[in-house]
Order: structure tokens, then sequence, then C-alpha cells
């Protein structure tokens, strides 16, 4: 993605903290050279240094005969809110839009029920431990033959990260006092979105009054 010097983030933990509170993701593939998506929630840990992603997808959906050979881009989004001009110093400005973005490559391996039944079983119990640690029981009480019959009918994947990129556009290529005009005015903002924003805005510009880099 174009990702100006400025906004650049590169703490691996702060992104994987960023990716595990925004963990609903696009994972974008190409299969037979037309690019495909799928919305999906993934599950984000670090294994041995290493990023890895986890997750499923229908065993219909074409964007598994993608996996094992080509890269896929798994693109992970936050709060984002437009910037009014009005909130510049400088009357000959331009408004923009503020966000927060990572993406994570990486070549996924597929996980098949027959091929793979441990895998699979990991990463369905990763999923629920994520996502509902109450459905645990519900899961294991159900049938066999149900079970396996609801795995089957999916493809399941783990991509370990071979490269990360984030991206806080937060206004640090603006001047202080107009990221303070910024950050200030989203967070009296009614949208929940444009609050977190202004949260995140705060923090990113008390870091670097703290780093003194402003």
């Amino acid at each position: 993605m174009y990702n100006p010097t400025a906004f650049q983030e590169d703490n691996i933990d702060k992104l994987v903290a960023f990716m595990q509170a925004n963990s609903f993701a696009t994972l974008v593939s190409s299969v037979d050279n037309v690019p495909c998506a799928s919305h999906i929630p993934l599950v984000i840990k670090i294994e041995e240094d290493v990023v890895k992603l986890s997750g499923h997808l229908a065993k219909p959906n074409p964007q598994w005969q993608a996996f094992g050979s080509a890269e896929s881009l798994a693109i992970f989004t936050g709060a984002h809110a437009y910037i009014s001009p009005a909130q510049y110093e400088k009357h000959e400005s331009v408004p923009t839009w503020n966000y927060i973005a990572v993406h994570a490559y990486g070549v996924p391996k597929i996980i098949m029920l027959n091929d793979s039944p441990k895998a699979m079983n990991k990463m369905i119990n990763q999923m629920i431990d994520t996502y509902d640690v109450d459905y645990q029981s519900h899961w294991d009480g159900l049938s066999s033959q149900f079970r396996e019959g609801m795995m089957d009918g999916i493809v399941g994947f783990e991509m370990a990260v071979t490269r990360l990129e984030g991206k806080y556009k937060l206004s640090q290529n603006r001047s202080k006092v107009d990221r303070e005009n910024v950050s200030n005015t989203l967070l009296q903002s009614p949208d929940p979105a444009a609050r977190a924003l202004g949260v995140e805005m705060k923090q990113t510009l008390d870091d670097d009054i703290n780093s003194g880099c402003t």
C-alpha cells in the first residue's frame, strides 16, 4: 500500500494488537489472474516469533484454490473519519481522511478435514476460543457426524505472515496545533468511530511529544 514515511508503523506488537482488535478482515487472493476477496474473521497469533493468521472459507468459495502457491493479502481496518480543512491553521488546505490499516501478506496453507484432522480441529478450537469460548461445550456436545459434516464443508488455512505493513494516517504530517485541533474535534464528534480515531490521534500525538518528534 502507498505508505509515506510519516504514517508508517513498524512495531510488530502494536500491529498484532490492532489486528486482534479488528480481526474481521478482507482476504484477497488471485484466482486465474482475477482478484478475489472474502470478508472473514481471523485468528491472529505469534508463534515462535512468526505472526500467523488462521481461518476458513466455505468449500464452494473458489478463493481457496489460490492457496498453497500464491501470495494472499489480509487487510485489517479500524476507525476512520473525514478531516475538514477547517481544522487547520492554514486557509489554503485540502480535506482528507484519517484511518488505520494493516496489510499482512503470506501464502496460506490449506487445511482439509480428510488430510489434516488434527490441524482442522486446532483451527476450529482457536476460532471458538477467540470468538465464543462459551460455545466450546456446545460444540463438544454435538455428534461426531454433525461436527465432521460441518468441517467437511469448509477449507481451513493457516498463513505465516511474510510481510507486514502498518499505516497510521493520523495527521502526523501536520503541525502540532493542527493535530490537536483535529483530535479535539474528533473526540467531540457524535460518531463513535470518529471519537475512537480521536483517541488514537491523541495517543500518537502524546507519544510524539514525549519522544521529542514534534
